[in-house]
C-alpha cells in the first residue's frame, strides 16, 4: 500500500454529471470510468481518489458497475432531515444506506435556482455529517474580484457554514469546492494564480480547524483537462462538470495527477519525464 493510501490520497477527482445524461447513457459512463480506474496507476496506488455524483436514480446501479475499482459515488443533494414527510427529498440515511460516500452542497446552482442560503447549505452540511457522509462544500464569490479578496470572502463563507454544520457533529473531514461562481459554465477557469491564492488560504484555515482534520479543498468552475498542471502541487484536486463528460478527459486529468504526485514509494528515477512515462504506461 502506498503512503497516499495509508493516509488520504494526493489529489481528490471529483465528478458531477448534474442532469446532462439520460440513465444509460450514465451507466456506458461509468462502464468506461469503471475500466480507467481498474488499471490506471493513479487510482491503483491511492495516489488519487475518484468520485462521481450521479442523478439520484442512478447511484446505486453506478456503485455497482464501479464496484472493486476504489472509486466511490456520492448524490449531488441531500435533505436538511433524516426523515418525515418531505416528498421529493432524499436524507442522508438513506444515501448512507445505498451505498453513498459524498454528498454535495451548497452549489451555486442550487443557491441561486432553488433559493439555498447560507443556513439551508450549512444544515445540509450538518446532514451529511452526522449520517456518516462526506459533504462536498461549494464555496466561490459571486463576481470576479482580486485574489486576495476573493480568498478572504471564501474563507468568511466556510466559516460561517462549517462553524454550524460542524458543531454538533463528531470530528470528521469535508471536502471544500472552491467554485468561483462566475467561472462555473465559462468558457476558461479562473486563473491558476488566482484558484492557488484561494485554496490555499481555504487549506489554511482547515490546519486551524482540529474538528475537520483531513479535509481537503479541490477547484471546480469550467475545470478540465490541463489544468491540475498549471496548478501545480498546491491545490488538492478538481472538481470537474461538463468536462467529464468525456471519460478520455478524466484519463487525461489522472495521468496529469499521476505526474504531479508519483507515491512517494516509486523510484526517483520515475520522477523524471522518462520515468513518469513508464510508470504511466506500466
Amino acid at each position: 500500500m502506498s503512503a497516499a493510501s495509508k493516509n488520504h490520497p494526493r489529489v481528490t477527482i471529483g465528478v458531477s454529471l448534474k442532469m446532462y445524461f439520460g440513465h444509460h447513457q450514465t451507466l456506458n459512463w461509468a462502464r468506461r470510468i469503471a475500466d480507467t480506474a481498474a488499471r490506471h496507476p493513479a487510482v491503483t496506488s491511492g495516489t488519487a481518489e475518484l468520485f462521481v455524483l450521479p442523478a439520484f436514480p442512478a447511484i446505486v446501479p453506478v456503485a455497482g458497475i464501479l464496484a472493486g475499482t476504489q472509486v466511490r459515488t456520492g448524490a449531488q443533494d441531500l435533505a436538511a432531515e433524516d426523515t418525515g414527510p418531505y416528498t421529493g427529498e432524499v436524507s442522508g440515511a438513506h444515501l448512507k444506506e445505498i451505498g453513498a460516500s459524498y454528498a454535495e452542497v451548497g452549489h451555486a446552482e442550487r443557491r441561486r435556482l432553488f433559493g439555498e442560503g447560507d443556513t439551508v447549505v450549512a444544515a445540509k452540511t450538518a446532514a451529511a455529517l452526522r449520517n456518516g457522509l462526506t459533504p462536498v462544500l461549494c464555496v466561490g464569490e459571486l463576481d470576479p474580484v482580486a485574489p486576495a479578496e476573493a480568498a478572504a470572502r471564501t474563507v468568511a463563507e466556510a466559516q460561517r457554514i462549517l462553524a454550524t454544520a460542524s458543531h454538533d457533529s463528531a470530528p470528521a473531514p469535508v471536502v471544500i469546492a472552491y467554485e468561483p461562481q462566475w467561472a462555473i459554465g465559462a468558457p476558461e477557469p479562473a486563473s491558476p494564480e488566482h484558484i492557488r491564492t484561494v485554496c490555499e488560504a481555504l487549506t489554511a484555515w482547515l490546519a486551524t480547524q482540529p474538528a475537520l482534520t483531513g479535509s481537503r479543498v479541490i477547484y471546480g468552475g469550467s475545470a478540465g483537462p490541463g489544468l491540475l498542471t498549471e496548478l501545480g502541487t498546491g491545490v488538492g484536486g478538481l472538481f470537474l462538470g461538463r468536462f467529464a463528460h468525456d471519460p478520455a478527459a478524466v484519463e487525461q486529468i489522472l495521468d496529469e495527477a499521476m505526474t504531479l504526485h508519483a507515491p512517494a514509494t516509486t523510484p526517483a528515477a520515475a520522477n523524471s519525464p522518462e520515468g513518469a512515462a513508464r510508470w504511466l504506461t506500466d
